[in-house]
């Protein structure tokens, strides 16, 4: 094409989908391109429309004009914009159409499959054509061939969109059994945003998977404020690849930007950035459950091991008449929370696996006993903080019982004191909840045995250097020789080891019994790959010897069913011992434990 402009004409280029350009424009083969485009979408091209327009130069300068007067506004500046470039968009000419084929990246269907399967609802937010939009979702694994297809497009008034979301609803609710997925064009979800949000919602909420095509990116972010904002108040995550994702990536509670062709708009607006679309599955199933569980215990636990700090020193009060005696020492009051109870916790915070990572992603429905904030509901926050006031009390009591009145622990007959006393408690203290972290840890590395043991055993050093020596810049030493005078009894040793066994038993009972009983899906793939993490082909029946685990059951075979011939021996037995581990293995990966017992 060949463009001959006069001095000072100007011409506006402008592209977008065809039903924001075709409506205006004028001259061209419209409907020709309008087949076009039809035809490029079915193939699944994603597909545009190039218009022009030519100003003269007093036309230019008219636009000119009413441009800076609008931007410049003070008042209704958007709706002044809006009317000056409802005027400048008219009178197009019709240049053409494009078709490009935008290739999926390389796993997309696997990623969306696996976050159907962790429990994740998917929604597509695309500015395609309907029918292109369709066609991608069908290729990526976001609709199923088997799935109902509902459509809700073209709809030109409130009623009438009200009605279709209407019959929508009662198909959903007549037909339950197949799965639904819901497609929705721009125009469409204005007019249901508009009066029927309630209905739209429902239906949305019924459908396995939903479609929001010919999308502004304005539109994008609107609904996913409108899932925010829903009664069920889920957890929004937005990813995308180009600028017109930015505002839906800063509406969400999580924004995920991926690096591509488009630009770095979106990952700079993002929360996080990745690669690849199937590097999300990752970051979600694995990351996202290891930081979640990670996060979850250090909050509840820095509740738990201060009621257990400050509640012996309540109750220490009504023994003391009220006057505000400390319990404990003000440098173990100082060195609790930074030297005594802080690095157990924090390493634990960083390196704690509750099952290995190539678990997690080959088996997204793990995620699912993670949903819906189950670690950090209510009910187990009201879990933690009551066991810390029932440790905190075994912790006072227990002590305050064997150190009753007129009770003599010293092998000279001397009997305990104050400080004694609170020492007593405080080392009780600082022993429980560690090894309370202990119980909670499932992955052990060099670091977790390091700080857990080593804090246990720097509280004790520290505890003798402090008492055990008359320090020339303290001005009083209330603690001299009271840590030394304290392990020297065989009763404070005796108190010591009874009342953590007495906090921690309990605790250990009960995580038995809700293994066994109600196994979470995480705990049935912790004791799956307890036995199966031997690294040879038969893996719960090779030793490093060369023999069978299942050899018993062989010579046990063999005295029912009579001898093997000699030369078939080692064969008769090899047999034997795939037969049993192939038994063992296909009993565990259905999550039957007993098959141990076999």
């Amino acid at each position: 094409m060949t463009l001959c402009l006069s001095i000072g004409e100007k011409v506006l280029f402008t592209k977008g989908a065809e039903s924001a350009i075709l409506p205006y424009a004028t001259s061209g083969e419209i409907d020709k391109t309008r087949v076009h485009v039809d035809e490029f979408a079915l193939k699944g091209l994603r597909t545009l429309v190039v218009a022009c327009r030519h100003f003269s130069a007093d036309e230019y300068q008219e636009v000119d004009r009413r441009l800076h007067e609008a931007r410049t506004a003070l008042q209704q500046r958007e709706e002044r914009l809006v009317e000056v470039f409802n005027f400048i968009e008219k009178d197009l000419e019709l240049l053409g159409a494009t078709g490009v084929e935008d290739k999926l990246q390389d796993k997309v269907q696997e990623t969306i499959e696996a976050l159907r399967l962790a429990g994740i609802k998917v929604w597509v937010l695309t500015g395609d054509k309907h029918e292109t939009a369709v066609s991608v979702s069908l290729s990526c694994g976001h609709f199923h061939r088997t799935m109902n297809i509902l459509e809700l497009i073209q709809q030109k008034s409130d009623s009438e969109c009200a009605e279709q979301l209407r019959r929508l609803d009662r198909r959903i609710k007549e037909d339950h059994v197949i799965q639904h997925g819901l497609v929705v064009d721009g125009a469409s979800l204005s007019l249901a945003l508009r009066e029927h949000e309630k209905l739209f919602m429902e239906v949305c909420k019924n459908c396995s998977a939903v479609l929001c095509c010919r999308m502004a990116p304005l539109q994008k972010a609107k609904v996913v404020r409108l899932l925010k904002t829903s009664p069920e108040k889920p957890i929004t995550l937005a990813i995308g690849d180009g600028a017109n994702d930015v505002s839906m990536i800063q509406e969400a509670h999580v924004g995920i930007g991926i690096m591509g062709k488009e630009g770095r708009q979106a990952v700079r607006n993002s929360d996080y950035a990745i690669a690849r679309f199937k590097f999300l599955a990752k970051l979600l199933l694995v990351h996202g459950h290891f930081y979640y569980i990670r996060i979850a215990t250090l909050v509840q636990y820095f509740f738990y091991k201060n009621v257990c700090f400050i509640t012996p020193q309540f109750l220490y009060q009504f023994f003391c008449l009220f006057s505000q005696q400390t319990l404990y020492d003000s440098v173990y009051l100082t060195l609790y929370n930074i030297c005594f109870t802080s690095l157990p916790i924090l390493v634990y915070s960083l390196f704690e696996q509750l099952v290995h990572p190539h678990v997690l992603q080959s088996k997204p429905a793990l995620y699912r006993d993670i949903s819906k904030n189950s670690m950090l509901s209510f009910k187990t926050f009201l879990y933690w903080t009551f066991l810390g006031f029932c440790h905190a009390f075994a912790f006072f009591f227990g002590s305050y019982i064997l150190m009753g009145e007129d009770t003599t622990l010293m092998g000279n007959g001397q009997m305990f004191g104050n400080w004694t006393f609170g020492t007593l408690v405080f080392t009780v203290m600082v022993i429980t909840v560690t090894l309370k972290l202990a119980l909670e840890t499932h992955f052990w590395t060099w670091m977790n045995h390091f700080v857990t043991w080593g804090s246990i055993a720097f509280y004790f050093i520290f505890s003798l250097f402090y008492g055990g020596i008359i320090w020339p810049f303290l001005h009083t030493q209330d603690m001299y020789f009271v840590f030394v005078q304290l392990l020297s009894s065989g009763s404070a040793w005796f108190a010591i080891i009874i009342i953590v066994i007495t906090c921690l038993f309990p605790d250990v009972i009960k995580k038995v019994f809700y293994r066994h009983l109600q196994p979470t899906s995480t705990q049935k793939s912790q004791f799956i790959e307890a036995y199966q993490g031997i690294g040879c082909v038969d893996s719960m029946c090779c030793f490093s010897e060369g023999q069978n685990a299942c050899s018993r059951l062989g010579r046990l075979v063999e005295r029912m069913m009579g001898r093997c011939d000699p030369s078939r021996a080692t064969r008769c037995d090899l047999s034997l011992s795939s037969l049993c581990c192939k038994h063992i293995s296909y009993k565990l990966e259905h999550d039957e434990p007993a098959a141990l017992n076999e």
